[in-house]
């Protein structure tokens, strides 16, 4: 039998006090939210249990953690689809969904929330990036976790993300074969890996027709944290805009206006994800639909399975899984192929 873990092993193994350990894991006042975060995940990953309960789970809650970062959450964000479509299927499976908002000051502290504790969920959802260090965080509480819509060299074995490269080389496609050879791209290129992705699918139809890529071209939409910032338009004009989302097309065509151009007539823009923006923006946006339905079923299933896996055996992962999506045809592009009539 396994030596009963005490307050004490924790305090030991932090150099802290058993005072702080005990504040920490009762929740009390008297520690700060980043110790409060670092005892409780030592504790869990010592096998500490509550009341002394040492014995291993044999039941599961049936609960799955959902985390998504705060500044993926708007007043029309493109992630409430995806999180009411993963609600939809946990009901499916029996199964109830807890959501949990990561705020930026306590991604860069590494607090975890605390329904990675104690065993109140069997598994966890992260829907959209989060930074290596935290990715690590969390992976190192050893809970069964699918990553959806975001992907790197940590989380490559148990994601499941939208095809953005073929999404966006798809639509480019679509707007070289309509006339245009001077198309810009807008995204901050550095902030996701699927904005990374859509830049790429630009840039491979662009090179397949022997367009030139002009730095000129390509335009941010964002900071280092996510946060939307003003898009500064180029000094030569091109005839298009692939946008690296709906709420970026949205918005370039209001500034757009706003500069005097007229969307189609004189600049055509697409997006992407199908969001709301795409249907409320003037004119309509032509975009790339995401199959939020299916990449949730999907993540919901892997995680499913990783959690039923008999105990002892090695938890089995996913992979990466590639949804693809298809474009929605709108109002937003104009063809400048005048010969054809």
């Amino acid at each position: 039998m396994s030596k009963k873990v005490t307050m004490k092993d924790i305090a030991d193994k932090l150099d802290v006090s058993v005072v702080a350990v005990s504040k920490a894991l009762s929740g009390k006042k008297g520690v700060s939210a980043e110790l409060r975060s670092k005892i409780k995940r030592t504790a869990d990953q010592m096998g500490y249990r509550v009341g002394g309960e040492q014995s291993k789970k044999t039941a599961h809650s049936n609960n799955i953690g959902i985390i998504v970062a705060e500044r993926y959450i708007s007043d029309n964000s493109f992630y409430f689809k995806f999180i009411r479509a993963i609600s939809t299927e946990l009901q499916a499976h029996g199964n109830y969904a807890f959501i949990h908002t990561l705020t930026l000051k306590n991604e860069e502290a590494l607090i975890l929330p605390d329904i990675f504790f104690y065993q109140r969920v069997d598994g966890i959802i992260i829907l959209g990036q989060i930074s290596d260090s935290y990715t690590k965080a969390v992976m190192d509480t050893k809970i069964p976790i699918v990553f959806l819509d975001f992907y790197n060299e940590l989380t490559a074995d148990r994601c499941v993300i939208s095809d953005s490269f073929y999404g966006i080389y798809e639509i480019t496609n679509y707007l070289i074969r309509n006339g245009h050879k001077n198309i810009a791209f807008v995204g901050n290129i550095h902030s996701t890996s699927s904005i990374q992705d859509r830049y790429l699918g630009y840039s491979k139809s662009l090179l397949e027709h022997n367009i030139p890529i002009h730095d000129y071209y390509i335009i941010s939409d964002r900071d280092e944290t996510g946060n939307m910032i003003p898009i500064e338009l180029p000094l030569i004009m091109p005839t298009a805009f692939v946008c690296n989302c709906d709420e970026v097309a949205c918005r370039l065509i209001n500034q757009l206006k706003e500069n005097g151009y007229l969307v189609p007539k004189d600049i055509s823009v697409t997006g992407f994800d199908n969001s709301v923006y795409s249907s409320i923006s003037v004119p309509n946006i032509t975009t790339v639909e995401v199959n939020t339905e299916n990449m949730a079923q999907i993540a919901v299933e892997a995680l499913i399975s990783s959690i039923s896996r008999p105990a002892g055996k090695t938890k089995s992962t996913p992979g990466m899984i590639v949804v693809k999506g298809n474009i929605i045809y709108r109002d937003s592009v104009a063809s400048l192929n005048y010969d054809e009539a």
